[in-house]
């Protein structure tokens, strides 16, 4: 482990256990580090932030960033608020991305970070969402959006069912309706679609049984 995640690992610390097993399970299950790696300094919105480590994780890399992370679920901001507090460059916020960003920090944001939360709301949203993301962004600000690949292989099919079990049997995890999961190919055609210029698409699955992949963007005028 390295020991930037087991310095933000350290914050959750006073935390319950459930929390704790939950924010380590992630710190195991998701390439986050390399999420973080691949984000530049200034201010960054963490779309679905959940408890907060990815958050964490950028705060604690470079103490130039100013991050601020949002999430539809009252009770994992609360954890993340708590958890955080240390930190003067976090700030988290409960909501959606369209009800706590879009308005008053149009084009504020030097980039913006979305891991595994898109396929959690129903596909007809995904454009629209795709678009609010922009509307944040700089003129080449950047978007690093990272998704499990619906590739067909076992690891996808594992990957729906770890979902449908913190959706919906455990309730660990809020969604709106979504758990689809698709190709790079059609990943990269809803980034162009919504004005994103794509850089890089980088295959994170090795080492895990997920099929992890990110996509590096870059918001083009519109």
């Amino acid at each position: 482990m390295s020991a930037l995640l087991e310095q933000a690992l350290a914050l959750y610390a006073a935390l319950p256990a459930a929390e704790r097993f939950h924010v380590h399970a992630r710190a195991a299950s998701a390439p986050l580090l390399a999420v973080a790696s691949r984000t530049p300094s200034g201010t960054v919105a963490d779309i679905g932030c959940g408890h907060g480590l990815l958050s964490a994780l950028l705060a604690l890399a470079d103490p130039r960033r100013t991050v601020r992370g949002v999430d539809p679920d009252p009770r994992k901001v609360a954890w993340a608020r708590r958890a955080l507090a240390g930190l003067p460059n976090v700030k988290l916020a409960e909501g959606t991305v369209e009800e706590t960003f879009a308005t008053e920090t149009a084009g504020d944001f030097d980039a913006a970070v979305v891991c595994d939360v898109l396929y959690l709301l129903p596909e007809a949203k995904w454009p629209d969402f795709l678009r609010t993301v922009h509307g944040l962004l700089k003129p080449g600000g950047r978007f690093l959006l990272k998704e499990v690949e619906g590739d067909g292989s076992w690891k996808h099919r594992k990957a729906l069912l770890q979902e449908w079990v913190m959706v919906s049997l455990l309730g660990r995890t809020k969604a709106s309706g979504g758990m689809a999961l698709k190709p790079r190919a059609e990943m990269t055609r809803l980034l162009k679609d919504a004005g994103f210029g794509v850089l890089e698409v980088v295959d994170l699955g090795r080492g895990y049984t997920t099929p992890h992949v990110l996509y590096v963007a870059e918001a083009w005028l519109p």
